[in-house]
């Protein structure tokens, strides 16, 4: 049975509500005050809420805001009922959160009507994520455990090879299988870092205070660090000819760690679904007073369907192209740029290029080349003439 919260301080309005809806057969629980609300509210979580506005102790404004920060409430319907009619309070409400207004007077109909319109879009909101945790469990399904099996299955049969028979090897075939379960080990360990990662993004994701710590951050960049990781992860797929980098100084809003993750996973995405000996690219520059990252190549590409069901643990196409990979380099990436105000975008043309791009808040200074913060109208001059290119 469906659960709705009467939040309203008027005896008479409360109990002609009450009796309207038990008369619809839903489960009503009510409160006089804008405070016994709230708590109800957040005990109870009911399936919509009717709120008046004007209520002592808090009154509906303050009752929405609070719900909306707490993410165990954040959803909840909220339709305001209230003697008010202008336009500002309305404004004022919504951009509250709240998702509707019933002016006072109102008829049984209206009232309804609002409430069916609210539930009915709940429903379909819950249908589709539950559509979407259908398709992530079945992807975890598929990938989780080839990704896994893959290197364990080396590391097993090598391991046992060593154990029965390594009276009967050579040092260069026990050299060559310790090789072998050595980078089995290091893919596994990888990919088990990758899930632990994704999994604290996503419980970040539901904690106010540690994403304004995330944003709290700030990188000069790019840092001797960021450059060499770029070079190593080139070097680690023999591609140290084919990366191309144009960066120059910045100082952006995300912490060193977190911005050299990004970079890390796209350098790796595009050399994992590029060919050897085709070009990939990465610079920055500001735009809009936004700090942007591209990194382009000219490999398999994605079309627009798959762009848009990017999600995590998916890897396109893996009955055609079994490459390694668990699908979650770009999903980190792009929860990383989210949680610090950012996002990331793919324009790709198939077998032709692909194109990432990130962008991030940025500081509002830049470095100069002697390390001194310099004004942001300096800026198009140190793009033509302060840049660290072909570093790879």
């Amino acid at each position: 049975m469906t659960k709705i919260l009467v939040i309203e301080d008027d005896i008479s309005v409360r109990l002609n509500l009450v009796d309207l809806l038990y008369a619809e057969n839903f489960n009503v629980i009510t409160a006089d005050n804008g405070y016994i609300g709230l708590q109800l509210a957040q005990t109870e979580i009911p399936d919509l809420i009717i709120c008046d506005i004007m209520m002592p102790e808090l009154d509906g404004y303050e009752v929405v805001k609070s719900l909306r920060q707490n993410p165990k409430t954040a959803i909840i319907p909220f339709i305001f009922l209230t003697a008010k009619s202008e336009k500002t309070d309305f404004r004022k409400g919504m951009e509250l959160g709240a998702d509707d207004y019933i002016v006072k007077p109102f008829s049984r109909t209206e009232l309804l009507a609002a409430i069916t319109c609210r539930l009915n879009k709940q429903t379909a909101i819950y249908q589709r994520t539950q559509e979407k945790l259908d398709n992530l469990r079945n992807s975890i399904t598929l990938s989780l455990p080839h990704e896994m099996r893959t290197p364990l299955n080396g590391i097993l049969g090598f391991s046992q090879m060593l154990m029965e028979e390594s009276e009967l090897l050579d040092i260069e075939s026990i050299k060559e299988m310790a090789e072998f379960i050595h980078i089995s080990s290091q893919r596994l360990f990888h990919l088990i870092q990758k899930f632990l990662l994704y999994a604290e993004l996503e419980i970040i994701a539901t904690d106010p205070k540690r994403i304004h710590e995330l944003q709290s951050q700030i990188t000069d960049f790019p840092t001797n660090n960021l450059i060499n990781l770029v070079r190593e992860k080139a070097k680690s797929y023999d591609r140290e000819a084919d990366v191309q980098i144009e960066f120059y100084p910045c100082i952006i809003k995300i912490g060193e760690n977190k911005i050299s993750k990004i970079i890390e996973e796209l350098i790796d995405n595009a050399c994992k679904f590029s060919p050897s000996g085709t070009p990939i690219t990465i610079k920055n520059q500001i735009v809009n007073h936004h700090f942007s990252l591209t990194v382009g190549d000219r490999g398999r590409g994605m079309t627009l369907e798959q762009i848009a069901e990017l999600g995590a643990y998916r890897q396109f196409e893996r009955k055609l192209h079994e490459q390694q990979g668990s699908g979650l380099g770009l999903i980190i990436a792009k929860r990383l740029a989210e949680l610090h105000g950012g996002q990331m975008s793919i324009h790709s043309q198939p077998q032709v290029q692909t194109l990432v791009t990130v962008i991030l808040p940025h500081h509002t200074q830049v470095v100069s080349t002697n390390n001194n913060l310099i004004d942001n109208q300096t800026l198009p001059e140190i793009a033509n003439t302060t840049t660290y290119s072909n570093l790879v």
